[in-house]
């Protein structure tokens, strides 16, 4: 199993920043990539970044391109997202999961998730 932790949610104004942190543990070796998700209040869960462990390879939705960056330490088996510019729809529960393989933007190519953190952009 892989175990993943997320910290560094709270609540920003709009504009500001905030640095999500995923800590893995476990069976790393089995995870190809980590992605974040996230889920607004009333929403479905969607894509916002992904970075495979062993490239660095990332990719991003569409509404955070040029906001977000998506960065891994492998020593730490840390994954962290760097978000900037925020806005108050950023808000949300911010999880991120494993990807055994090369489903990375759908939540049913996770095997492993965290229980989230949540980020609250006021306006």
């Amino acid at each position: 199993q892989v175990q993943l932790v997320e910290s560094g949610g709270g609540l920003v104004q709009a504009g500001g920043s905030l640095r999500l942190s995923c800590a893995a543990s476990g069976r790393t070796s089995s995870s190809y990539a980590i992605s974040w998700f996230r889920q607004a209040p009333g929403k479905e869960r969607e894509f916002v970044a992904t970075i495979r462990w062993s490239s660095g390879n990332t990719d991003y939705a569409d509404f955070v391109k040029g906001r977000f960056t998506i960065s891994r330490d492998n020593a730490k088996n840390t994954v962290y997202l760097q978000m900037n510019s925020l806005k108050p729809e950023d808000t949300a529960v911010y999880t991120c999961a494993s990807a055994p393989g090369v489903r990375l933007t759908i939540p049913g190519g996770m095997n492993y998730w965290g229980k989230g953190t949540l980020v609250t952009v006021s306006s």
